[in-house]
């Protein structure tokens, strides 16, 4: 699939792109800003969405390496929550891909919804999840409940592979119903988990053919500058401030495609 790309195109996904990394950074929610970015120059739903997961992931593998030292979870619990989260965005991709661009559009205000209220409420799932008992040492947990957040971190990663917003709560709530309370080692492997689904799904739409390059390059390029800007002023920030402004994107988004779409 090709679509050209003149300059104020170029500038505007730039821009957007950028302000998407910077919040991915500083409270996540950058694909409430990214994705619309690219259905507002009329590229196709389903394309806009491979696109904008390609574009984006180059940022999330990145702050991984934030993460990496904090990253101490035993290989009985991460291999299983890695393998469900490849299987589960690689399905998650291709049913995106096999979705007709009309049937996605019409999903797409109700899937912006869907993410922002996971946005708005996920610390409120983490918190009703995690009413289990702690577990100090991972360990120590029992393989029943690694199976069953393997199955948990199965559907978020389909979900994550179709369309992806508001899946970090989603995991942060799965590893609180581990029993784990660490919020530094739950983000880790939250990240961790998040690069692996997409990892799934981006290599899935590059073989599919089904990314916009043109797009996708100037996309990267804002992304990674609006990354930077937003790693190094996150200690200054206010992040209940950064939540607002994101939900508040995200329903004005949702709102705007309920209006429109048709």
């Amino acid at each position: 699939m090709r679509m050209g790309l003149h300059f104020g195109q170029a500038a505007f996904l730039l821009i957007a792109a950028g302000i998407a990394g910077a919040l991915n950074a500083l409270a996540g929610g950058g694909s409430f800003v990214s994705f619309p970015a690219l259905l507002f120059i009329r590229v196709p739903a389903v394309a806009a969405n491979a696109t904008n997961t390609v574009a984006l992931w180059p940022g999330l593998a990145a702050s991984t390496v934030a993460y990496l030292k904090r990253l101490n979870a035993p290989a009985r619990v991460l291999v299983p929550l890695l393998v469900t989260s490849v299987i589960g965005g690689w399905v998650g991709a291709l049913l995106l891909l096999k979705t007709p661009q009309h049937t996605f559009l019409r999903l797409v205000p109700w899937l912006l919804l869907g993410g922002t209220l996971l946005f708005a409420f996920g610390n409120s799932i983490r918190s009703i999840a995690g009413k289990t008992a702690v577990v100090d040492d991972l360990r120590d947990i029992s393989w029943h409940a690694i199976l069953l957040s393997s199955i948990a971190e199965l559907l978020v990663s389909v979900y994550g592979g179709y369309f992806g917003a508001g899946i970090g709560f989603m995991a942060l709530a799965m590893l609180a119903m581990l029993g784990m309370r660490d919020i530094h080692a739950m983000g880790a492997i939250r990240t961790l988990l998040a690069v692996a689904i997409n990892a799934a799904a981006v290599a899935t739409f590059i073989v599919a053919g089904a990314v916009l390059w043109p797009q996708c390059a100037v996309m990267i390029a804002g992304s990674l500058a609006g990354g930077w800007f937003g790693a190094h002023y996150a200690q200054k920030a206010d992040p209940r401030k950064v939540r607002a402004v994101v939900i508040g994107v995200g329903i004005l988004m949702s709102a705007y495609f309920f209006v429109t779409v048709r």
